[in-house]
């Protein structure tokens, strides 16, 4: 594989760089390990009572904004 020389850029570029390559994959292309298969499966499988007994947004969000003001 050949590597590509990015020093010329600066961090923020190099961050928009990775999110414009991870961005323009097919979720479809990504292997995920059976693990992780499993992992996914059950999140969805009990999403409903996840939202069932989380908060919402909006508290949410005060909260961290009075956290981490």
């Amino acid at each position: 594989m050949t590597v590509l020389p990015f020093d010329h850029l600066t961090v923020a570029e190099r961050l928009t760089l990775i999110d414009e390559l991870w961005e323009s994959l097919d979720p479809q292309d990504i292997p995920l390990t059976d693990a992780q298969k499993a992992e996914v499966d059950l999140r969805l499988a009990t999403v409903d009572e996840d939202i069932k007994h989380g908060i919402p947004a909006d508290e949410l969000l005060a909260k961290l904004k009075q956290r981490y003001a």
